[in-house]
């Protein structure tokens, strides 16, 4: 017997809001029953796509609505504590866009609502199902790097421009999602420092170092007052090293046979040491990666949890890791850049 397509209200049409309904509004899978949006021009454009989707400005509507399961929240980042919170407490799934809530008490909060009602409760961290991070991800576990030494992390671009958050919270949550993935691990400490420019108080661009399990350090810069789109991220371990070029659509990922060992010989008085370094300067492999679109994967990835059960890739538990570092960061740069622990 073939089950109905489940229904799914998205609250939230801007910028990344269509993308969403035109995922999820597949006809097989999933159907998008209601749009929700204050803004009228977004609801015009949704109805010329879609004239057979509902469309209102209260999200009260679809979360009444019994023949609704799911409620994707796609809404400015300060909402979505508060929209996130309302679904699952009407006994919705919910897909709630990274970051899922700006304080780690409403994250926590909003994985205790998906457990007391039952419900899958998933993070938009869409870069955790791009192939490339997955790769990337197979290869680390395998230990074909060795021990990480460091990562660096660069996401840069034009815009857009926030106005309810800092380039950090918006941009730094996908970087931070990925080297918690990567490393599978939460920072135990982050320092920061950021600069306001466009808007008072709110950081334009953020440069923050991470402190990780292992004696990893990531450094993190991101910025939406760039002239260049950068995306771009490099690993480097005791046996090898690798980059990953999101911009780059054919070779996104390239791995180094390059490494540097050191060498210690005792010397001529015990409190010394001759030191020597080899470097080595091996192949550059550049894998094969059938990329697809991250997006539908994550939105495929949703259904099929609220199908079979399945803890999601992106689960709550794992977005409020990434909300503990971002706020760290925030409070790091509250401070002038002090030392803060996650």
């Amino acid at each position: 017997m073939t089950k109905d397509p489940l229904r799914i209200a998205v609250i939230g049409a801007g910028h990344w809001g269509p993308n969403l309904i035109r995922n999820f509004h597949n006809q097989q899978t999933s159907v998008v029953a209601w749009v929700v949006d204050r803004d009228e021009s977004r609801l015009a454009l949704t109805r010329g796509r879609h004239p057979d989707i509902r469309l209102g400005a209260d999200p009260a509507a679809p979360l009444a609505d019994p023949a609704v399961a799911a409620v994707i929240v796609a809404t400015p980042t300060r909402t979505h504590h508060q929209l996130a919170a309302a679904a699952l407490r009407a006994g919705k799934h919910v897909l709630v866009e990274k970051p899922m809530a700006t304080t780690v008490e409403e994250a926590e909060e909003l994985c205790d609502l998906a457990d007391r009602h039952g419900r899958v409760l998933m993070v938009g961290h869409v870069f955790l199902f791009n192939a490339g991070i997955r790769h990337i991800k197979e290869h680390l576990r395998a230990g074909r790097l060795g021990r990480v030494f460091y990562l660096s992390m660069v996401r840069t671009n034009l815009g857009p421009i926030r106005m309810d958050v800092n380039a950090a919270w918006d941009l730094a949550a996908h970087d931070v999602a990925i080297a918690n993935d990567w490393l599978d691990a939460v920072p135990s400490h982050a320092a920061a420092q950021g600069g306001c420019w466009i808007n008072p108080g709110i950081e334009d661009a953020v440069f923050a170092t991470l402190w990780y399990p292992g004696e990893v350090i990531a450094h993190l810069q991101v910025s939406w007052l760039s002239p260049r789109k950068v995306r771009d991220i490099t690993v480097v371990g005791e046996e090898g090293m690798l980059t990953f070029d999101d911009m780059n659509l054919s070779e996104p990922i390239r791995i180094y046979d390059k490494r540097v060992s050191a060498e210690r010989t005792p010397g001529f008085i015990d409190t010394f040491a001759s030191f020597r370094t080899s470097i080595r300067e091996g192949d550059i492999r550049i894998p094969r990666v059938a990329l697809g679109e991250p997006l539908k994967a994550e939105c495929d990835h949703f259904v099929e949890c609220i199908a079979t059960g399945a803890t999601p890739l992106a689960g709550g538990r794992s977005g409020v890791g990434a909300v503990r570092a971002l706020a760290a960061i925030a409070r790091s740069m509250a401070n002038g850049g002090r030392r803060e622990e996650v």
